[in-house]
């Protein structure tokens, strides 16, 4: 009887005093990826990662996040691609909660390409910088290539096939075709 008394009381001290704890995994969701630069999602918000050229460590990875109110994934794709067609004399700032990003363009070999510039923390004393990136880029890194962009509208912890009927009014028929291939593989 005392084994057994011993053998509860020990069962019980380890379940309470365990140092690990089992968490709900929650999914990033990669949209677009090319070479550096990355576009992700977890539920509502989106994140670019990018590797930061403005140090001497080339492992430095910098992200900055918005959330997707009022369509905000959209109005930077098309903000950054009306840039490629005609250039900004200066740079686009964009003031996000928590950072301030700059598209810089710049011609490359004589094609025109845009980079992330992000103000970190809102401090002009930290500053990182993206890679320069060509308009097919963008286009990868977003997810147009991929029909990944028809996630925009979608709620994280949805699948994106169960929601297919909700989506955006002003899709064209391109995400549709796109969604039936996803639909074929599953």
């Amino acid at each position: 009887m005392r084994k057994i008394i011993l053998l509860i009381t020990c069962m019980f001290g380890i379940s309470v005093f365990s140092q690990i704890k089992v968490l709900k995994n929650e999914s990033l969701v990669e949209i677009g990826k090319d070479n550096s630069v990355g576009l992700y999602k977890k539920e509502d918000k989106f994140t670019v990662n990018y590797q930061d050229l403005n140090t001497a460590n080339l492992n430095t990875i910098r992200s900055f996040s918005f959330q997707n109110i009022n369509g905000d994934v959209t109005g930077l794709f098309k903000l950054i691609m009306d840039g490629f067609i005609s250039a900004p004399g200066e740079n686009i700032i964009l003031e996000l909660p928590n950072d301030i990003i700059e598209l810089h363009y710049e011609k490359n070999y004589g094609q025109p390409t845009v980079q992330f510039i992000q103000v970190i923390n809102k401090n002009r004393k930290y500053i990182g910088k993206s890679q320069f990136l060509t308009q097919k880029q963008v286009e990868k890194i977003f997810g147009r290539t991929n029909g990944k962009y028809a996630m925009y509208d979608n709620s994280g912890s949805v699948k994106p096939a169960v929601t297919k009927g909700a989506g955006n009014t002003a899709s064209t028929a391109a995400p549709a075709t796109g969604g039936t291939k996803k639909k074929a593989r599953k």
